[in-house]
This record gives C-alpha cells, structure tokens and sequence, in this order.
C-alpha cells in the first residue's frame, strides 16, 4: 500500500516527472533565503509510485507520521513559469489546497510547522488566481 513518506522536514512530494530539470530548479528555489534570511526547511521526495496523483489522493493517502500539511510538485509546477507548488492541507480541512510561488514557500512551511498560523489563513489569502504570493501590505 502507497503511503506519505516518513521525511524529518515538511514534505515536498512529486507528482509530475516529465520533465528533471523544472524538478530541480523548483527544488533549488524552494530552499533559497528569503531576502530577510528565511528559508524553509524541506525534504523533497520524487519516487515515481507517486506520479499523476492528485491533491485529494494525496491527501487521502495514510500516513506513517503526523502531518499537518506538504507540497506537490504537479504538472503545472513544471510548466507554468512562476512554478507555483501546491500547499495541501492535511488537519483541518484535508484536500484543501492553493498555489505557492517557491519565493513565499518559505513563509508557509515555517508558520505552519510551529502552528503559528492556520492553513486556511494563508488559503484566504491567495491571489484571484488561487497563487499565494504573499500577504499584501
């Protein structure tokens, strides 16, 4: 049986692998310090047993740790230009999810992890376009 993978940082699954090099660019990206010296703390997994899953699959998939929440790497990851991942909610309400642009990664994988925030705090907070660019001031 397929389950969530057991990573010491927030979980970055792939789901898409039609194409190594976007993999590795969004990687490197999600882990580049925020111009303040932020920067997430991530495992990232790409094991084809996961390939063409969707968020709700994902979401729906056991666990053999506690997980609040993590990141996929879809199809549109890879091919839009802004490579936004998708945050998934695994707490509150599982399934949820929006887009993440790798800049503001950071901001959601620190909060969350430290239940500084809730999920549905950065969810009300997207763009008209459903991407989290972060929080206008």
């Amino acid at each position: 049986m397929l389950t969530l993978p057991d990573t010491p940082y927030t979980l970055v699954l792939r789901t898409d692998f039609s194409d190594e090099d976007a993999w590795v660019a969004v990687c490197a990206a999600s882990i580049a310090p925020s111009v303040d010296g932020f920067a997430a703390s991530l495992a990232f997994v790409s094991d084809p047993a996961f390939a063409g899953l969707s968020p709700r699959q994902v979401a729906a998939l056991p666990k053999v740790t506690y997980r609040s929440f993590l990141f996929l790497v879809d199809n549109v990851t890879v091919t839009d230009p802004e490579t936004p991942l998708v945050a998934l909610d695994l707490l509150r309400e599982p399934g949820r999810w929006f887009r993440v642009v790798p800049a503001e990664l950071w901001s959601i994988e620190s909060n969350l992890s430290i239940a500084n925030m809730d999920f549905s705090e950065f969810a009300d907070a997207v763009d008209p376009d459903g991407v989290f660019r972060g929080f206008s001031t």
